[in-house]
């Protein structure tokens, strides 16, 4: 999954729909952002493999499912609620060198906010050049 959402959101997000990533790297008022398709596009096919994978008894179809939902779990934990904190109730703080590492590289990723910028795609791995002291 890691490869696949540095491909996406190199290649798609940061590529031809950029349209729709733009303003997630830019302030704006609204609680909703038209980045939130991807959201909404992604747990759609989790849905669907998820469905078949148990409907016609295919072990790895529903596994890819589960892959896609977990990961996307992990992804609303750090990304929407740690980093960006869009939901206020809950408080997640990076508690261990390895999230303060991937905080800080999606910090550098959100320091620039334009297209074509080519640092820190990915989620769950960062370079060791994100530790901090």
């Amino acid at each position: 999954m890691e490869f696949y959402a540095w491909f996406m959101h190199k290649y798609v997000m940061h590529g031809f729909l950029w349209i729709l990533h733009e303003d997630h790297h830019r302030y704006h008022e609204s609680w909703l952002e038209k980045n939130d398709i991807f959201t909404l596009f992604f747990s759609s096919i989790a849905i669907v493999l998820i469905y078949y994978g148990t409907l016609y008894a295919m072990p790895f179809v529903l596994a890819a499912g589960i892959g896609v939902t977990l990961y996307g779990m992990c992804y609303f934990a750090f990304h929407d609620v740690m980093f960006h904190r869009r939901v206020r109730f809950l408080e997640l703080k990076p508690w261990t060198k390895y999230l303060r590492r991937i905080v800080n590289a999606h910090a550098t990723h959100h320091q620039k906010f334009h297209q074509q910028q080519r640092v820190a795609f990915g989620f769950l791995f960062a370079s060791a050049k994100y530790d901090t002291a």
